[in-house]
């Protein structure tokens, strides 16, 4: 056990499950430890660094915008936060952005805005919230209780009341979930925590009729599906519908804290001064990576590129699953977000990848989740799938 994860195990709170690795510094897909070794990372950090580590030409404007401007806070407009909301508007359906730093935090932004656009439209009583079964929005209060996994309520409860839960997928209890109360239903077009479930393009589409009937918003958390991970910019275009608000984080600074939450003009104009803020949100160092982490990522070419190295990982899991039927179950995700169900738990499969210095997660027992950063090579791809196969053997 190296120094570093002696000294996190003394004095880091205990709320992670962390592996005895320390990292010290990354550069592209690679992370490297305290002790040198070389890791292969198809983790991003959770789908974050998108653009790998240490990515050159984001090292270079964050160093450009560190010796101009840190903080002036939201009392004021900057260069790179200004910038960042008009990128963001052209290439999205959103007319107005908010900035805040985190997921959740976008989240609570969608949350509240909601309830505030339909107590000033509607009145009081409409302030009813439908949610998903399976999904994950975030650990404050607002985002915990619109996330629909009863494991991360142990301990927390009472909840945000106002939340009715449907299964993904399901049209039936979708339509029976709606009423005149209902200001949103909230939902992620890939349930990644879940276990990388894409949502039924039918599905949301009546989400949206019935949200146009009873004057309710689609709420659409990108959080981990945004910023190129699905081979779209944002996962929405697969669906051919807009939502009204959409939560943003996690990839839009390619590490750097940031988040942002856009809206349609005749929704958001319900945030007045006053009725939300955020004091870090849109500080201009995460402005100005995020600035050029659009520009890379919105090139029609590098997102092809996305989308056919997640059709090449996925078609090589499907001839595994042809041959170790016994193992794979299915495969399942968009772009560079998959999702691999086994029949047995894959711990083993983990630990065996984590023993050949390749990071991967596990969001459920029995379900390995690969989320690389989007520019990993070819030659990388056919490593990681040799060793998957080598373990598979074994395990066969």
């Amino acid at each position: 056990m190296g120094y570093l994860v002696e000294m996190g195990e003394l004095f880091l709170a205990g709320n992670y499950k962390r592996e005895p690795i320390a990292f010290i510094r990354g550069f592209g897909t690679r992370l490297f430890t305290e002790d040198g070794e070389e890791y292969l990372d198809l983790t991003s950090g959770i789908a974050v660094c998108n653009l790998g580590h240490t990515h050159p030409e984001l090292v270079k404007v964050l160093k450009e915008q560190a010796e101009k401007l840190w903080h002036t806070s939201n009392l004021y407009y900057t260069e790179p936060q200004t910038q960042l909301a008009q990128k963001l508007v052209e290439n999205s359906c959103g007319d107005k952005v908010f900035f805040a730093n985190s997921g959740a935090e976008a989240v609570e932004a969608a949350l509240k805005l909601a309830r505030r656009w339909a107590y000033e439209n509607f009145g009081k009583e409409k302030n009813q919230f439908i949610a998903l079964y399976n999904s994950f929005h975030g650990r404050t209060y607002g985002a915990l209780s619109v996330t629909g996994q009863p494991k991360y309520w142990e301990g927390f409860e009472p909840l945000v009341p106002g939340i009715t839960f449907i299964p993904a997928n399901n049209k039936k209890a979708l339509k029976s979930a709606f009423n005149e109360k209902v200001c949103a239903i909230i939902m992620e077009p890939i349930q990644g925590e879940g276990g990388v479930y894409p949502l039924e393009k039918d599905f949301i589409k009546t989400a949206k009729e019935l949200c146009e009937k009873y004057k309710a918003l689609l709420i659409f958390d990108e959080i981990q599906t945004g910023i190129g991970r699905t081979g779209k910019l944002f996962a929405y275009e697969h669906f051919e519908i807009e939502p009204d608000i959409m939560c943003l984080a996690k990839a839009l600074a390619n590490g750097m804290p940031l988040s942002a939450m856009l809206a349609k003009d005749e929704v958001i104009s319900a945030l007045k001064p006053g009725t939300h803020a955020s004091t870090f949100g849109g500080n201009p160092l995460a402005c100005a990576v995020a600035l050029k982490v659009l520009e890379i990522v919105s090139d029609p070419l590098f997102l092809e590129e996305v989308r056919l190295k997640g059709k090449i990982i996925k078609d090589k899991f499907e001839t595994l699953k042809e041959k170790y039927p016994q193992l794979i179950k299915e495969v399942r995700g968009l772009g560079l977000l998959i999702g691999i169900e086994f029949h047995v738990e894959v711990k083993k499969i983990y630990q065996k990848l984590l023993e050949q210095k390749i990071l991967t997660t596990t969001p459920k027992s029995n379900i390995l989740r690969i989320s690389p950063p989007l520019i990993i090579s070819y030659r990388e791809i056919d490593f990681f799938m040799e060793k998957i196969e080598e373990i598979l053997k074994i395990l066969a």
